[in-house]
């Protein structure tokens, strides 16, 4: 060792009188800048638990943590940060589609327990909960929230032609709007058949359209139906539509089916034959029937389907026009029950003597025949000529126009000139409607007692039908109809006041007395709903199946108090739309070879 080296510790202790290069400040805390990235915080009743935040984190700094029950549109979930990684980079804020993430401006926070320091934002409180500074996202448009648009016939021209309206998106389009799926899921828990939305719509990203075909036929045997009219409940959901426009599920449903001209060619169905040798019945041709037959008919079992009508379909056939749905869209449906073996019936009503026959000569049946009556309006003279149900105004249309049936009048009901009322506001009316102008009325009113965002139609369809120049008429309660002395008719209604039985509560119509008002027409249509009919059977079968307004009760596995009876559709659910009548045919798929001690 030199002794340089020596003496150098010694050579400190020269600096010890030496003028300090540090200046004293005076202890205070400075206020941060108002985007400063301090503690994070979180809306937790705004946060919808998706995990965007925990899957963009570089650092594995957020877990999914369960908080709450999952509902509708709520996984239930929601972030716990560990300080421990976090680098406060608010990558989790600016992708958080809700906008409930944030980071606030507080930034010193001091405790011995490092455990304090991972906790759940909005749930474990905290001083800065309510800091209105810090950082809240948006500032880089990291989400895109704007759905990509989709072709249209101009509203000034479609109400002329049967031509589909919607065109449908080009592969550019798909992909890019496929993009804007955040996988979170959601989706999936609403849709009432569970179907694999995150991965078709994945997989029509990738460009790989057989994949994403393949898995939406898992748990859909009508994915072409569903992506023109289905009601879309995942899109209410989806984790976009809080701040901007919903990823356009259905749309992109529709794109990927209509890929293909022949879906037999694609689908590879992976399941085993475990029906060999039993026989099923099935009672009606609307999508619970559709998919009860598919799905039993790959699995092995020996299928016979009953339809009344000249084609399948149910309301799907009959009740959407051709312009929403069109015959070859569901005709290549259809071919996908030929192809699985499913043995077809149509023209052939099903009766009391028939349905004891095919008790005996199948294993198992299931009804599925829907809602075949049209409700009444129950207003003084809705029996006059001219008045007609909306569901035997759409039946006799598609039967005059989309087959060679017999059964239905030579003239339409609704003529060139004609000036036509509807009465009601779901999707029927609106189809009543917009089927009325296509037949060559010159005006239509659709007349509803409710506001028009109680309307239970879907959004896009009342948009189309005023892009058509058809006039909706709210607030309206129908009173009674009277024939004027030329033969047409008054549809006279009272105005109705919304009165809501408490605070938060929907508003009920209340007509307001001693006003009337008058709407002469040529044609009113009524179009306030549809309920069963089971007159076809023996009235011991409806006594042990149905309850006395005719609907029929079943349990877990779709069954009813017949053994070997199943159903499922319209006659079972309230909701009255495809996709749950599916999802009821899904849980019967599982249900029959349960039952026959198969699985």
């Amino acid at each position: 060792m030199s002794l340089k080296n020596a003496l150098a510790p010694f050579g400190i202790w020269a600096r010890a009188l030496a003028r300090p290069y540090t200046i004293p400040v005076e202890d205070i805390m400075r206020a941060p800048a108002d985007r400063y990235r301090g503690w994070h915080t979180n809306d937790a009743e705004a946060c919808i638990g998706c995990g965007s935040c925990s899957d963009i984190c570089q650092n594995a700094a957020i877990d999914m943590v369960v908080n709450r029950d999952a509902t509708k549109g709520d996984t239930g979930l929601r972030p716990m940060v560990d300080y421990g990684r976090c680098c406060w980079c608010a990558l989790c804020v600016d992708v958080c589609p809700s906008g409930s993430l944030g980071l606030s401006s507080e930034y010193t926070w001091v405790d011995k327990d490092p455990e304090v320091f991972r906790y759940v934002p909005g749930v474990d409180k905290k001083p800065w909960d309510d800091d209105t500074k810090g950082w809240h996202g948006g500032e880089w448009d990291l989400i895109n929230h704007d759905r990509v648009p989709m072709s249209m016939l101009p509203g000034e021209t479609r109400g002329q032609t049967w031509a589909e309206v919607v065109l449908g998106y080009s592969e550019e389009e798909a992909q890019r709007e496929a993009a804007r799926c955040l996988e979170c899921g959601i989706c999936t828990a609403a849709c009432p058949a569970h179907m694999h939305i995150p991965e078709y719509i994945g997989a029509i990203r990738d460009g790989n359209y057989e994949q994403a075909v393949n898995l939406i036929y898992e748990t859909n045997p009508m994915p072409e139906m569903c992506g023109k009219v289905c009601t879309r409940r995942c899109e209410d959901v989806c984790a976009h539509a809080k701040q901007g426009e919903p990823v356009a599920i259905r749309w992109l449903k529709r794109f990927a089916t209509e890929r293909f001209d022949d879906l037999r060619e694609v689908i590879k169905a992976d399941v085993a034959p475990i029906g060999v040798g039993k026989r099923v019945a099935v009672i009606g041709g609307g999508p619970s029937g559709i998919t009860v037959a598919y799905y039993l008919a790959i699995r092995g079992f020996e299928v016979n389907l009953y339809e009344a009508l000249p084609t399948l379909g149910g309301a799907t056939f009959f009740g959407i026009p051709k312009y929403r749905f069109p015959m070859p869209s569901l005709e290549k449906q259809v071919d996908m029950l030929r192809g699985a073996g499913v043995k077809l019936h149509v023209n052939s009503p099903v009766d009391a003597a028939l349905f004891e026959e095919l008790r005996s000569t199948h294993d198992a049946v299931f009804i599925g025949a829907g809602l075949m009556r049209g409700k009444a309006m129950r207003v003084e003279g809705e029996d006059a000529p001219g008045v007609v149900n909306a569901l035997t105004f759409l039946l006799e249309h598609h039967l005059r126009n989309n087959t060679d049936s017999d059964k239905v009048s030579k003239e339409p009901v609704v003529l060139p000139g004609m000036k036509v009322a509807v009465v009601g506001g779901g999707n029927t009316a609106i189809d009543a409607a917009r089927v009325s102008l296509r037949l060559g009325a010159s005006e239509v009113v659709i007349s509803y007692r409710r506001r028009k965002e109680d309307m239970p139609a879907d959004w896009e369809e009342i948009e189309d039908a005023e892009h058509e120049n058809i006039q909706i008429d709210v607030q309206a309660i129908p009173l009674r109809i009277e024939q004027t002395p030329d033969g047409r008719l008054d549809l006279i209604w009272g105005p109705a006041e919304m009165v809501a039985d408490k605070p938060g509560a929907r508003p009920k119509p209340v007509l307001v007395e001693g006003v009337e008002n008058h709407l002469v027409v040529d044609r009113i249509i009524g179009a306030i709903g549809q309920g069963p009919n089971l007159r076809w059977l023996s009235p011991e079968a409806q006594g042990t199946i149905a309850d006395k307004w005719g609907w029929i009760k079943v349990n877990e596995d779709g069954m009813t108090g017949m053994p070997g009876v199943f159903a499922g559709g319209d006659l079972v659910n309230e909701t009255a739309d495809a996709i749950s009548a599916i999802a009821d045919g899904l849980r019967v798929v599982q249900g029959i070879p349960r039952w026959l001690g198969l699985q």
